[in-house]
């Protein structure tokens, strides 16, 4: 995702910018309605369907949670309605393209998700899994969705649950326990520096923070944390639970980087030093 501003206020341009933002295009190469047109009518989902993608319609943007961009329809008390980028399960508002629903009173009240015409000829390809290894830096485990978190030097990582005294494990955590991807979360300390000050355990709530390795490439590879066999299951992506932690921004700062989703895979005990090894694909 890279962010186009509008050039205006209007339903027309600020859709564009939305559709240019996500599709990472400049904002003239996308088309915008002309006059009498609706904003998302014939012109743009003719050229949308060039590109083998469309628009799918949110009524309800309240209750819809979506785990990567799409575009949200923003009203002002005046009735004004504008174009504005959301992320993240639950979602908020990511990019703001006419940088105006800062203001009181604007609610996202429906939208669009941009997706594949055909699905199966937009899967990306797994990515190849890192050649070298990691390490352990630090290890966290919190007893529910809104406990502060604690640093431990090791800890038992239990097959198909979590970490040992984890939320995950007893299922108090915000989210569901015991879904694939839900026992162990990591994200990348490298991440975390690159924010001044760093990123603290509070506010990204991450199990573990690893050191030296592309967590991104792990999705859908087996690895070791230390002796402790685990599957990268999806990215971790933020999402508006992140600012309910932090004093600062972090959900657009953070998209695409923050960090892995893990299954556990047999049970073990992780220690920080440990190696973060890939294992060799059969």
């Amino acid at each position: 995702m890279r962010e186009v501003a509008s050039p205006d206020g209007s339903e027309a341009a600020t859709l564009a910018a939305c559709v240019a933002t996500i599709l990472e295009l400049p904002f003239d190469d996308v088309p915008q309605a002309r006059a009498g047109e609706e904003a998302a009518g014939w012109r743009i989902m003719r050229w949308l369907a060039g590109r083998g993608v469309g628009l799918v319609p949110v009524d309800d943007a309240a209750s819809f949670s979506w785990a990567g961009p799409w575009i949200g329809w923003a009203r002002a008390p005046s009735g004004e309605r504008r174009a504005v980028v959301m992320y993240g399960v639950p979602s908020a508002v990511v990019w703001d393209p006419s940088g105006a629903i800062d203001a009181d009173g604007w609610e996202v009240e429906g939208g669009y998700v941009i997706a594949a015409l055909d699905i199966a000829l937009a899967t990306p390809p797994r990515p190849q899994a890192p050649l070298s290894a990691g390490t352990i830096e630090a290890i966290f485990v919190a007893g529910d969705a809104g406990a502060a978190a604690q640093a431990r030097q090791s800890v038992r990582a239990l097959a198909g649950h979590g970490l040992e005294g984890d939320r995950h494990v007893a299922g108090t955590g915000t989210f569901p326990s015991g879904l694939p991807g839900s026992a162990l979360t990591l994200i990348e300390a490298e991440v975390c520096e690159s924010f001044a000050p760093a990123l603290s355990a509070t506010e990204h709530r991450r199990n573990v923070v690893t050191r030296g390795i592309d967590l991104n490439a792990l999705v859908g590879h087996e690895f070791l944390l230390g002796a402790v066999r685990c599957r990268g299951m999806r990215l971790c992506e933020p999402c508006r639970v992140i600012e309910r932690y932090a004093t600062r921004p972090l959900l657009r700062p953070l998209v695409h980087r923050g960090g892995l989703r893990a299954d556990i895979v047999e049970d073990g005990v992780l220690k920080v030093g440990d190696d973060v090894r890939p294992l060799a694909q059969p």
